[in-house]
């Protein structure tokens, strides 16, 4: 597995593991435990999905396999819009290391911001829980902090104060490359992740994408994956079946070619959520 390294020094795997829209339960239980088994050291979750009990679960029994130890893992999690400001995020972190049965966290993230559509002092609530996060970085339970589905303008306001972001995880997959936020955090040794790198499914039926695929005897998922790959990008891929589990991680004995490339990311917008933080309404 390849490492990316954060901009203060610790290394995350390249590609990641997402459990968004995996059912709470043995289904949860199971796919984490799999994907450990297969070679994936990056768990990604969440709050807000609602099975961090069942992911916990799951890096559980791969320990308790001896499949890895716990700092082998790199587990991330995030705190809800519901949970936002100083105090709500202390607990709100508590209650995830609880859920998952962790000491500590790898990866904190701010799951969305708060924005001035909904919020007049949005900048105030963003800069208290990002102060709360910091406080968990410096004393040792979390080994790095960032945010999601922030854009420059919001990304400004924490780069101000004493430890900048680290991480800001985003839609990004062929048809919705969100050029202007990737560009900012490049150039601003923030690293980039992707969630949903297949577009839920909707990358998998684009003929462009297939023919190109084929090219390299590889499925579209992979190269999905590859794709973010090579636009220095960490994706995050999501399945419950353990074929495609295992594939999504065989993604390392090739390369695209800049031409192919260039085809993708020439591809016209489809396959978004679109969920702009600016406009969301929860």
């Amino acid at each position: 597995m390849e490492k990316v390294k954060l901009a203060n020094g610790v290394e995350i795997p390249a590609v990641g593991f997402g459990t968004w829209q995996t059912p709470d339960g043995s289904v949860a239980i199971n796919s984490v435990r799999t994907a450990i088994e297969y070679g994936y050291r990056h768990i990604d979750t969440a709050a807000c999905y609602n099975n961090e009990p069942s992911v916990g679960a799951g890096i559980a029994k791969a320990i308790a396999a001896g499949t890895v130890s716990r700092d082998m893992l790199f587990v991330t999690s995030k705190v809800w819009n519901t949970e936002r400001g100083y105090e709500k995020t202390m607990v709100a972190f508590e209650k995830t290391c609880t859920d998952l049965g962790l000491g500590y966290l790898d990866l904190y993230l701010i799951h969305w911001p708060a924005a001035a559509h909904q919020f007049a002092d949005w900048k105030e609530i963003n800069r208290g829980t990002w102060r709360a996060m910091t406080e968990l970085y410096k004393a040792g339970k979390i080994r790095a902090i960032g945010v999601s589905n922030f854009k420059p303008h919001h990304l400004k306001a924490l780069m101000e104060t004493e430890v900048r972001p680290m991480v800001n995880q985003i839609e990004f997959h062929p048809g919705f490359l969100q050029e202007e936020t990737v560009k900012f955090c490049q150039e601003n040794g923030i690293v980039v992740e992707a969630w949903s790198p297949l577009g839920t499914g909707k990358m998998l039926s684009n003929e462009t994408l297939q023919e190109i695929a084929a090219k390299y005897k590889k499925s579209v998922a992979q190269l999905c994956i590859r794709f973010c790959l090579q636009n220095k990008v960490i994706p995050l891929p999501k399945s419950v079946t353990p074929e495609r589990i295992r594939e999504n991680l065989q993604v390392f004995d090739f390369v695209i070619s800049d031409e192919d490339m260039k085809a993708i990311r020439a591809l016209p917008d489809f396959g978004s959520k679109g969920l702009d933080p600016d406009k969301v309404d929860f």
